[in-house]
């Protein structure tokens, strides 16, 4: 093959000529790229976004110019279209109800509210920061930078695992603003389209919403009835049904945008989320099958998207795009999320972190592109009607260009030439939004978390054995952050398989510890088979992290006495099941039920930090906690002074409850007496 062949300006030229025999493997190239970008993201802990874009940059228009406008022409727009339903189709069918509970309240202020202040603060931004910039124009920017969206925002809560509240409020707002962005944006777009046809906001919001969640949920119902009841070949059920519901969310998105343009972005948010939430067959290989899907669709259409922006569409908004990019991120955001999580449910410090994370997503970046694409296509429009007006052999490409143009042939290019501008506009603002909160509230987000001390404190179990993988699953009933340390690589991607965070390494090096997380640590267990292991890995939670609470386990019950001796709290195999006999023989009831906690029971012990419980003898707290839940024991801090309360027993704050009864209560309780 000559060095020609392989040239990039020749590369672009076979491609947009409609070469498919380049087309094809530069399509396999990029799904490589993106599938590479991920596992490098996954590596060092960061959004996969960031690469994403970074990939796009090189191999599009900025950098090496593989890919352009025109490497895939037309089908651009049915390519985004359909990637951006499986998008937020996932994204949907991971918010469950219960994740909304954690901070209902919060949770519909930001997608009300708090949008209504997105989009009018920087609409605002836009219009003022740009000479050129109509209203019509800024409220379109304003609209599709309301989205922050579950592509962006999940990568980084899988890297920065905060509360459950926190991620609740971060999850609704990106998939329901995906959906309320789309649309807008499109309603907005009619008035700045001139063949577009005009129509009410709200008559046009209106419909697009009724209508995409109409079609989202007969497609879910319909999904639903044949996963439920419908016999899908015994042998084959598991990859059936995969198939059936990612079906589902390609006919819903399309039946619905055939009625009415973006409302299928609602139809399969709305199918999404009421399949996620309701009791299907397979709902494990659904969700794995559905992520896998996800990721490749996401890699392509991110790196396609940002292939496709001229360099010089950045550079021209300058200063002002900067201007609006800083108002977004630090002025709008802020006032914004403190206006709609007032209240005591957040910390001032969880405020701030939300704050700090609304990176733009997918929504943006498709939207933006497929209209600038409208815009250029109107503008080609109005050139040939003025060059049918001009006659005389007058071509689109080269009659505004004439100095001697007038009349109805001048007004058409100035229309083409102010349609230009704004599509140009309109990308670099949305995209340097893209790139810059992508880049710097993506990349910085896990440091944010820890400089605010929003990340939850961490268990930490050193082996990866059927002990440590038990408990772990315990813990994370729970609620708790549980990360297992492993050295056995085979076993650790066991631990992995099952769904727990491992970390690969050996548990007695500190290293292996901090890399862990136990600068963050409230528990260290040292649950491996070897018992001096146990013991180091023990010594060096106490004296090296200085973690709270630290647990052993001897295999050897005639080691006990020696970790004791260290002041290691040690747990001897033969002494837990000499424990679980006497349990079965005694108290066979308590016993059964104890052997089922985290399923339809919880015990959980707690410490009071809550001004509202602190200061209360026990009869008035068992009034607050909710039903099925009681207090057992209360103790000052040090587990010798437990005691069952009397119900004048006052507590205080420091006091530590043991709170016992059904799983929902329990946690609901927990939340009371703990708020942090």
């Amino acid at each position: 093959m000559s060095r020609d062949s392989v040239h990039p300006t020749r590369w672009r030229e076979t491609v947009a000529a409609g070469g498919s025999g380049l087309l094809i493997p530069l399509v396999a190239g990029i799904i490589g790229l993106g599938i590479l970008a991920q596992l490098l993201a996954a590596r060092l802990q960061v959004p996969s976004i960031i690469f994403y874009l970074l990939v796009g940059v090189v191999i599009g228009r900025p950098g090496l110019g593989w890919v352009t406008s025109e490497t895939f022409g037309a089908a651009l727009p049915a390519i985004v279209g359909l990637a951006v339903a499986i998008i937020v189709f996932e994204g949907a069918f991971h918010l469950h109800l219960d994740r909304i509970k954690e901070a209902p309240a919060e949770a519909f202020r930001m997608v009300t509210i708090g949008a209504v202040i997105a989009l009018v603060g920087t609409a605002i931004a836009v219009y003022f920061a740009f000479e050129q910039a109509t209203w019509e124009l800024a409220f379109l920017i304003g609209a599709l930078l309301v989205a922050t969206g579950p592509t962006v925002v999940t990568p980084i809560l899988q890297v920065v695992p905060v509360r459950d509240r926190v991620a609740a409020v971060l999850e609704t707002e990106g998939i329901v603003n995906d959906v309320t962005a789309a649309i807008i944006a499109v309603v907005v777009f009619e008035a700045l389209n001139p063949e577009a046809s005009q129509a009410g906001f709200v008559q046009s919001f209106a419909t697009r919403i009724g209508i995409g969640i109409f079609v989202g949920l007969v497609v879910a119902a319909l999904v639903y009835y044949l996963l439920r009841y419908v016999d899908l070949s015994p042998g084959d059920a598991p990859r059936n049904a995969r198939l059936l519901v990612l079906a589902g969310a390609l006919t819903a998105y399309a039946a619905a945008n055939t009625l009415a343009s973006e409302a299928g972005v609602a139809a399969v948010a709305t199918a999404g989320m009421v399949l996620g939430n309701l009791d299907i067959p397979y709902e494990e290989e659904i969700t794995d099958f559905k992520g896998d899907v996800t990721l490749v669709v996401l890699s392509f259409v991110f790196i396609a998207l940002a292939a496709q922006l001229d360099p010089e569409t950045l550079l021209e908004v300058g200063v002002p795009g900067l201007a609006v990019v800083a108002a977004v991120a630090l002025v709008i955001r802020p006032l914004l999320v403190m206006i709609s999580t007032v209240g005591d449910r957040f910390t001032f410090n969880e405020r701030l972190f939300i704050s700090a994370v609304g990176p733009r997503g997918i929504i943006p970046a498709s939207v933006a592109t497929l209209f600038a694409v409208e815009l250029g296509n109107v503008a080609d429009t109005l050139r040939a009607d003025a060059a049918d007006v001009v006659g005389e052999g007058a071509t689109a490409a080269s009659v505004c260009g004439r100095p001697d143009l007038s009349g109805e042939a001048a007004a058409h290019c100035a229309e083409a030439a102010t349609l230009v501008g704004q599509a140009d506009l309109l990308l670099g603002v949305v995209f340097l939004a893209i790139f810059a909160t992508a880049l710097v509230e993506g990349g910085l987000a896990r440091h944010v978390a820890q400089y605010l001390d929003v990340i939850p404190m961490r268990v930490i179990i050193v082996g990866g054995g059927k002990v440590g993988r038990s408990l772990a699953e315990r813990l994370e009933d729970r609620g708790e952050n549980v990360v297992i340390i492993e050295e056995d690589e085979s076993i650790a991607e066991r631990v992995r398989n099952e769904g727990f965070t491992a970390v690969i390494g050996d548990g007695t090096d500190t290293e292996v510890l901090r890399e862990a997380g136990a600068n963050n640590a409230k528990t260290i267990v040292a649950a491996t088979g070897d018992d001096d292991v146990n013991l180091l890995v023990s010594q060096l939670a106490s004296s090296k992290f200085d973690v709270e609470n630290v647990i052993a386990r001897a295999n050897n019950p005639d080691n006990v006495d020696a970790f004791e001796d260290l002041g290691v709290r040690t747990i001897s195999a033969s002494m837990a099941t000499a424990w679980a006999i006497d349990n079965q023989i005694e108290r066979p009831a308590i016993a059964h039920w104890m052997t089922d906690v985290g399923r339809s029971g919880d015990v959980q012990e707690v410490e009071v930090t809550s001004e509202e419980v602190a200061g209360k003898p026990v009869r008035e707290i068992g009034k607050m906690l909710p039903d099925a839940c009681l207090i057992a024991l209360v103790s000052k801090g040090d587990h010798e002074s437990a005691e069952v309360p009397t119900a004048d027993y006052v507590v205080e704050l420091g006091d530590h409850i043991t709170l016992l009864g059904r799983r929902e209560s329990v946690n609901e309780a927990m939340k009371l007496v703990d708020p942090d």
